[in-house]
């Protein structure tokens, strides 16, 4: 049987494209998962545009992966990178045998079976591809609901790699979260550029419908326990959006709502269509509406332009919310994006001193929501750590947590939070399922 070594790099997605991938490989040619890059037949790069980083990590992986490959392995390059690059990819590393972009994941099979092919156009459509089925977690399904995106911030490069966003099918979706129950799934993680756009554009005929229709069809799937989704646009999160969110017991009571600025004047900027008091209250709505409910964000430091006052906005943001869980960057100028062509670039120096400031605070106000739980009873799913020590899982609001004994693997448990381990609560059975 031919091996297929995937690395992925990013976000959601990217994980839901690379299952994507090895089920076309697997029902399509056989293909087994390999453990190591020297055990490979195949080995593919499902690759990263939204940082620098990933970009140019790719090309130091290439170059160790063709060191150590075995003599008659292939390498392709998959993903939002392979959108944006194309064949310049096989120019500066000639010995890449294809390059699939993000909006081709269904034609790896054909790829494979074509020395140089490269497929990086953003006009393909397939929001209607029924895949092979595959998932690497049994207890957590992802789902892609849309492809591309139509907003135009200012320092993504997304709109550019994935294209115009195009909805994906209702029956296609539920029709996969059924699929994904009947093979032992407790929750769903619904995924989109813009989650609550979904329904804007759908490439064929379809009736009318928005993510709130979505949602309650999804959660009307017997069997399913759980549904998070991710991520919504804070512009988008009107008062229907939240009631729904507050009232539906399978959603999960935790809300990613990327900040990126605290400051209205960056945000203008940026081009992200809302300002600091319209985050503010969309945030306290969140709180208000659903008592137990954790908020994400993500914070870009170093934005062209971002003064001292503009960065203090941001700190102030975070006091005012204490988000639960929070991702930092500092700016990082993308090709074919408006903010890489502004005036008063931030210094390095300057972005990186903010952003540790961020996560310095940021630290502080999760050791303080922690230590809040401490005591409370959360209703967990538990699974094997990845360490192997012990049990671990997720509440229902997204705080981990980890036990010892007293359950057993893929099994509900109510579990009391107890004390504070390597980043998630400890916690101790008080009863099971």
């Amino acid at each position: 049987m031919p091996k297929v070594f995937i690395e992925t790099l990013g976000c959601a997605m990217n994980s839901r494209d690379s299952e994507h991938l090895f089920a076309e490989l697997s029902a399509k040619e056989g293909y087994e998962l390999a453990d190591s890059v020297e055990s490979a037949d195949l080995i593919l790069i499902n690759t990263c545009s939204v940082r620098e980083r990933p970009v140019s990590k790719l090309f130091s992986e290439l170059g160790s992966y063709n060191l150590r490959k075995k003599p008659t392995a292939k390498i392709g390059v998959c993903g939002c990178t392979a959108s944006h690059l194309g064949a310049s990819i096989i120019k500066r590393a000639p010995f890449v045998d294809f390059v699939l972009g993000a909006r081709h994941i269904s034609k790896i099979t054909e790829a494979l079976k074509t020395k140089g092919a490269v497929f990086a156009s953003l006009e393909n459509d397939e929001s209607g591809y029924e895949f092979a089925e595959y998932r690497r977690s049994r207890s957590t399904a992802l789902i892609n609901i849309s492809i591309g995106c139509d907003k135009q911030c200012a320092y993504c490069i997304v709109p550019t790699t994935r294209g115009k966003e195009v909805s994906i099918p209702t029956q296609l979706i539920v029709d996969e979260v059924k699929k994904a129950v009947d093979h032992g799934a407790i929750e769903v993680v619904l995924l989109g550029q813009n989650v609550n756009s979904y329904g804007s554009r759908f490439s064929g005929f379809h009736a009318p419908t928005d993510f709130l229709q979505l949602l309650e069809q999804v959660s009307r799937v017997d069997g399913l326990r759980r549904i998070r989704f991710q991520s919504p646009h804070p512009l988008h999160m009107d008062d229907r959006f939240l009631e729904l969110f507050a009232a539906n017991e399978k959603i999960c009571k935790h809300m990613h709502m990327p900040l990126q600025s605290g400051s209205t004047a960056v945000l203008r900027a940026m081009k992200r269509g809302y300002t600091k008091e319209w985050f503010l209250e969309r945030a306290a709505k969140v709180r208000e509406m659903a008592a137990d409910a954790t908020i994400s964000t993500d914070v870009i430091v170093g934005f062209p332009g971002e003064s001292d006052h503009d960065f203090e906005e941001t700190l102030a943001v975070m006091r005012t919310v204490k988000f639960e869980q929070l991702f930092s960057f500092k700016f990082s100028p993308r090709p074919h994006t408006a903010a890489a062509q502004m005036l008063c670039q931030i210094d390095d120096e300057t972005a990186s001193a903010r952003l540790a400031i961020v996560q310095t605070l940021y630290k502080k106000q999760l050791s303080e929501a922690m230590r809040s739980q401490i005591g409370k009873v959360f209703e967990v799913f538990l699974e094997e750590a990845d360490d192997g020590e012990g049990l671990y899982g997720k509440s229902h609001n997204f705080y981990s947590l980890r036990v010892s004994s007293g359950a057993n693997a893929g099994e509900f448990a109510r579990v009391k939070a107890v004390g504070i381990d390597r980043g998630a609560l400890l916690g101790e059975v008080v009863d099971g399922y």
